[in-house]
């Protein structure tokens, strides 16, 4: 840990001044009482910061979003599951500006305060008459202790909600950081399915946050993998309201450098409980490759292996297939030499120079057995590396992903698609 800090609860309500809500607008069935739309909000002007997709079809509330971002600091978040608001044209961008701005009148900020963020199905219109009237109840419940609310409105196929709070002391002042984060499918960087969202009462001024925000991102959510499929939705946002009474924390500073890593082991816990919640997957698996000429090289053979449908599929029966490992590193087009490769699973080695180790493979078997284990690659020919955090891939993953059928039914009976 990079200072000494403790766990508490609250989640994105635990810093001072934050508050949240969620409600149910059965946004992909009208008579679903499950949460599905929340709203997270600071009383105090915030500095904000953020991160999104890097697929190049973007979702309606990411543009919007952004856009945001660049103008001015958020200061509300508005989400809701169940519908990704994406592909969804020009009424789409319109739903987005008009939650942001419904929500905003209501808060008394400016329409630009407000992040708008959706996570669901890809392709639907968005069901707005059964959104926009539950407005007014999401913005008049707004509590302290409905950070976990949050957590649970968020989540799609996830099978349990994410979240995390701590307190650390920075110059005698207490600051504390919370989070939620929902994904469990389309996991790949850069980003992965995913949304995950981080608020602070530290002080500390725009370029400060977004330089922390943009590393911690690299090394926790940009290292994740489940499918090697990434969505149009990605959206990572930090608020940051200043209550902790703290003075404003300095570039450069040792402060900065307890905050930026203690965000990175925020979001880091927040990425790997991602992974361990996939879409029916049954391992935790971290893929370490050493040894490496560039940095680059390492990135390209540990994302190459972590995404391999093969590799995981091995992994799933149990089979210890080193051969699918460096087969993987072979395409990854970062520059190897075969007779150089070390592959260790867990502790043991099982190809030395390039060819078969003499651990006994019952050795092997029972380390992937395991839900949690580690693939380390060396290429000896560098001092780079680099690790990614991934899963093994089961039938019960394609099952559960064949057909989303329901929910364009659905949206036909709202009259929103002919599909």
């Amino acid at each position: 840990m990079p200072t000494p800090f403790r766990k508490i609860t609250g989640g994105v309500c635990a810093p001072k001044g934050f508050v949240a809500n969620a409600v149910s607008a059965g946004i992909k069935t009208p008579d679903a009482e499950r949460l599905d739309l929340a709203l997270i909000y600071s009383g105090s002007p915030c500095v904000a910061a953020g991160t999104f997709t890097t697929n190049r079809v973007k979702a309606a509330p990411v543009r919007v979003s952004q856009a945001h971002l660049r103008d001015r600091d958020i200061q509300a978040i508005v989400v809701n599951s169940g519908n990704a608001n994406a592909c969804t044209g020009v009424t789409g961008i319109q739903d987005a500006r008009n939650s942001a701005k419904a929500i905003a009148k209501s808060l008394g900020l400016r329409q630009g305060q407000v992040a708008v963020c959706s996570t669901g199905v890809i392709g639907l219109p968005m069901p707005m008459v059964r959104i926009t009237p539950k407005f007014p109840e999401l913005v008049a419940g707004l509590d302290s202790k409905k950070g976990t609310n949050v957590a649970q409105a968020i989540m799609t196929s996830d099978t349990q909600h994410k979240e995390i709070a701590i307190s650390m002391d920075l110059d005698g002042h207490k600051v504390r950081i919370g989070a939620c984060a929902k994904g469990a499918g389309m996991i790949c960087p850069s980003m992965a399915t995913m949304l995950c969202f981080i608020t602070t009462d530290i002080n500390i001024g725009k370029a400060c946050l977004d330089r922390a925000v943009h590393e911690a991102v690299e090394n926790s959510f940009n290292r994740i993998t489940i499918d090697g499929d990434m969505s149009t939705n990605d959206s990572v946002v930090v608020l940051a309201n200043g209550e902790s009474g703290m003075p404003r924390i300095k570039p450069k500073s040792k402060n900065y450098r307890l905050f930026r890593e203690t965000l990175e082991f925020v979001m880091l816990e927040m990425a790997k409980s991602l992974v361990r919640d996939g879409e029916r997957v049954t391992k935790f698996v971290t893929v370490k490759v050493n040894g490496a000429r560039t940095y680059s090289d390492a990135k390209k053979v540990a994302e190459a292996v972590a995404n391999s449908a093969l590799v995981k599929a091995s992994w799933n029966g149990n089979d210890p297939n080193w051969g699918r490992i460096i087969h993987a590193v072979g395409y990854s087009r970062a520059m190897i030499r075969e007779e150089m490769i070390d592959i260790h699973i867990g502790s043991k080695p099982a190809c030395l120079g390039g060819i078969e180790a003499n651990t006994p493979m019952d050795e092997l078997r029972k380390v992937v057995a395991k839900d949690k284990f580690e693939i380390t690659i060396n290429l000896h020919l560098g001092d780079a590396e680099y690790t990614v955090y991934t899963s093994d891939m089961s039938p019960e993953y394609i099952d559960f992903n064949r057909s989303e059928y329901a929910y364009w039914k659905q949206s036909r009976k709202d009259g929103l698609t002919k599909q």
